[in-house]
């Protein structure tokens, strides 16, 4: 286990990262020991630095909910991050590309939560029973770490993922809302299209075969933090496409049928 100077030394080489839009090196490669719990434990250190600074907590977001994902990383559970206010943008919403180093779009479904959630018992018949609506929308994904070291040629780890917030950065929500009891949460699907042209489509039960899961993991995977998901809680409940890279200039249009559609233009 890292040790809380070295966990607090590495919070505060995000919050540069980010502050400065450049990349770190992984931490993998200098804590090669580094565990999965010990990544929390930056990420949660980071959240700190981010709440002293005025920041709000508005949502969590679920990462590397498919099967092939959790292979290729190495683990057998999805990943964890914090939405805080400055996050969000609302349908159409112009982007100045620069306020990213190197965003990924992602289609997702995001829960608003009317009732608290928590674990460990958490079940997916209490997440829709504390689900306000369900909405269509974009994750934002965002790296401080390398992806790809530039000496060792070496691959990010999950804990450089984890550490990094799950490498997130901004949501953007739009669509028809709807009630999860409404509709078979796993049948529905989602065409993306980047400058008209469709680069993605798939189904909502490639999140652990129902996205609602999700929501009902994260809750019991933060009770023994004690932390819990609270009422008006926006969760992102993983993708079920692969990222696609942003480039500056880039309309995404993500097209969820009956459920509406969310956009958002990179200028």
């Amino acid at each position: 286990m890292l040790d809380a100077r070295t966990i607090e030394e590495l919070a505060q080489r995000l919050q540069k990262a980010e502050d400065d839009k450049t990349f770190i090196r992984m931490f993998s490669i200098d804590h090669p020991k580094m565990t999965i719990e010990d990544a929390y434990a930056v990420q949660r250190a980071w959240t700190k630095i981010k709440l002293a600074k005025g920041r709000v907590i508005k949502g969590h977001k679920i990462g590397l909910t498919s099967r092939a994902m959790q292979n290729a990383v190495g683990i057998d559970e999805p990943d964890y991050g914090v939405l805080f206010d400055d996050m969000f943008w609302n349908d159409g919403a112009i982007i100045p590309f620069e306020t990213y180093l190197s965003a990924r779009i992602e289609v997702e479904l995001a829960f608003v939560l009317t009732k608290p959630l928590a674990g460990p018992d958490c079940t997916i018949f209490d997440v829709l029973d504390a689900t306000a609506y369900v909405t269509p929308a974009l994750e934002i994904l965002e790296s401080r770490v390398h992806r790809l070291d530039p000496q060792t040629k070496a691959t990010r780890k999950v804990t450089d993922t984890i550490s990094d917030n799950a490498s997130n950065a901004a949501i953007v929500t739009g669509g028809r809302p709807f009630r999860p009891q409404d509709v078979d949460l796993r049948w529905i699907s989602a065409l993306l299209f980047r400058n008209g042209q469709i680069e993605e489509t798939g189904v909502a039960a490639g999140v652990l075969n129902n996205p609602a899961q999700g929501v009902a993991w994260l809750a019991n995977r933060l009770a023994p933090h004690g932390e819990r998901l609270e009422a008006g809680e926006i969760v992102l409940s993983g993708s079920f496409t692969r990222p696609v890279d942003v480039l500056k200039g880039d309309t995404f249009h993500a097209d969820y049928g009956p459920y509406g559609s969310v956009s958002c233009h990179f200028a």
